[in-house]
Formats: C-alpha cells, sequence, structure tokens
C-alpha cells in the first residue's frame, strides 16, 4: 500500500507542479476542464462497459449499494449533528455536509484500489459509485446544497436530468449486455481496454491539478476539523461495522470499505460553486482530507487485511 500510495501521490505531485509551472501558459483549471471531460465523456465509460460488461452482477451488486448509501447517510447525520450542535452558517454547513458524506470513490478510489488489490477492484469500485455514491450526490447531495444554499440558474434542472450522463447509459448498457450473456468481440474488448488504461493516470493527474494550498485558511479550521474526523475517521469505522451484516467476504469487503475511507470527492467543487456554498472552505476540505489519506488510507488496510 505504501509504494502504490507513493506512485499516485508523484502522478498527483505533477498535475500540482502543472498548476505552478502553467506550461505553454495553460492554467490547472483550463488544463483539469479538458482532462475531465475526455476521462467523463470517452473513457470512464469505456472502462465501466468492459468492466461491468464483464462483472459478476447480482445480490452482491445490491450489498455495495446498502452499504455506501448507509454509510454516506451516516456521515451526513453526523455532520449535520455538528451544524446544528455549533450553529453554523448554512452556506458553510451546506458545503460540510457534502465533503464529509461523499468521497472520492472514483478519481482516487479506482487507482489505489487496483494497485493494492488488482484489477479486480474496478467491479468494486464502479459498483460502489454508480449504484450507491453518484446517484445519492445527484439526488440527496443537490437537495443539500439547495437547501443550504441558492440556485445561481434562473430555471432549476429536475434531479433527474443529473443521470443523463455517458457512465450511466455505459452502466445501463453493460449491464444489460451481461444479463444477456453477450460475449463482447476481441476487437470492441481490446478498444475498451486500450481507453480504459488511460483512465487512473489521468484521473491522478486532474486531482493534483484540483489541489489549491491557497484554498488553507486559517478561519476554515473549525469547519474542517469535523468533517476530518468524520469522513476519515468515523465513516471509515461505520463502513466496517455494517459491512459486517452483509455477506460480503474476503479481499472485495476490505476493498469495499477502503473506497469508502477515501478523502473528499473533488465534484463536491463543482456542486458548491453552483448552489453558492462555501467553495473554499470545501476546496480545503479536499486538499487537506486528500494529503490526510497518505496517512489513514495505510492505516485502514492493514486494519482490514488483519
Amino acid at each position: 500500500m505504501n509504494l502504490t500510495l507513493i506512485q499516485m501521490t508523484l502522478i498527483m505531485a505533477c498535475g500540482a507542479v502543472w498548476r505552478f509551472a502553467r506550461p505553454a501558459g495553460l492554467p490547472a483549471e483550463q488544463t483539469r476542464l479538458v482532462l475531465t471531460t475526455v476521462v467523463y465523456y470517452l473513457l470512464l465509460p469505456a472502462m465501466v462497459l468492459e468492466v461491468l460488461w464483464s462483472a459478476d452482477l447480482g445480490l452482491h451488486s445490491f450489498q455495495y449499494a446498502l452499504l455506501g448509501m448507509s454509510s454516506i447517510a451516516f456521515a451526513m447525520f453526523c455532520i449535520w449533528t455538528v451544524g446544528a450542535l455549533f450553529k453554523f452558517e448554512d452556506r458553510r454547513l451546506g458545503a460540510m455536509i457534502l465533503a464529509a458524506a461523499f468521497p472520492n470513490v472514483t478519481y482516487l478510489g479506482l487507482p489505489v484500489l487496483e494497485q493494492a488489490f488488482g484489477g479486480w477492484a474496478r467491479s468494486v469500485v464502479i459498483q460502489l459509485d454508480l449504484f450507491a455514491v453518484s446517484p445519492l450526490l445527484f439526488t440527496v447531495g443537490i437537495m443539500v446544497a439547495r437547501y443550504y444554499g441558492e440556485e445561481v440558474v434562473e430555471k432549476p434542472r429536475p434531479l433527474w436530468l443529473f443521470f443523463n450522463a455517458p457512465p450511466f447509459w455505459a452502466a445501463v448498457i453493460a449491464v444489460i449486455l451481461n444479463v444477456n450473456g453477450f460475449v463482447a468481440p476481441v476487437w470492441l474488448l481490446g478498444v475498451l481496454q486500450k481507453l480504459s488504461v488511460a483512465v487512473v493516470p489521468l484521473m491522478l493527474f486532474s486531482l493534483g491539478l484540483a489541489l489549491s494550498w491557497k484554498a488553507l485558511t486559517v478561519r476554515n479550521i473549525p469547519y474542517v476539523i469535523p468533517v476530518i474526523v468524520i469522513k476519515m475517521v468515523l465513516m471509515p469505522l461505520f463502513a466496517m461495522a455494517m459491512i459486517g451484516f452483509l455477506p460480503i467476504n474476503g479481499e472485495y469487503r476490505a476493498a469495499a470499505v477502503l473506497d469508502l475511507a477515501m478523502p473528499c470527492m473533488v465534484l463536491g467543487i463543482v456542486v458548491c460553486d453552483r448552489y453558492r456554498l462555501d467553495s473554499s472552505l470545501y476546496a480545503m476540505a479536499v486538499t487537506v482530507t486528500t494529503a490526510i489519506s497518505l496517512i489513514t488510507l495505510p492505516f485502514w488496510h492493514s486494519v482490514l487485511m488483519n
């Protein structure tokens, strides 16, 4: 795990250096937008199609969904309780709820789990993301953002439109093909595999581009501390306890819990910007929890593998 994280950190560091150096005059935000767009619309759907087409789908897919949703709900309740107790400002509390509840299961979880456990872990990551994390983010997460923030656009989009996304359509197609027993042609499988290979390094590089130490401010420390405790400690503990009631065994159990122990999801910054939550607070939470994860992930990995 330590060797894996060193490799991941170096790739993220390349993104951080790009943010500082700006080669060819390209700013980090513009570069990240291009890379994440390519990943979101082409490379990630290709990986989803490749993995879920041949994955062993069944009752355990529902179990991953139950584990992910219950863990997110637990984290939301914990941070909401803290916010209500200390009477945090709405726009800050909204950002804190998103930061504490939604882990970076794909952009960091996918490369970490694939390197730590092997290629089979991609199925765990994708099922947790598509069946639990993303559905909750685009429904409950958006409702939280609307409640604590304010709508920037004049006409809000219906929640169901957020599912009209390439990874979701790729998942639907893959599940249909999988359930009906269609075998992927060798030539198509080769194309999907070659596209999938680019996902991990580009995700890590984009994550490095997103990290900004300028977001670290003293005034946000009291708000980030409860996010760190809930996201990096309490949520993994709850997931470990919850998975004990589910028939998920062996390394699949460890992979699922470790994926939920990831730091804050980068995509939440977009949600905060759109609904005018405290984006600087959320950005600081992403940066700090990502840095702390270099310590907590090896710890949770050692605990789960013992």
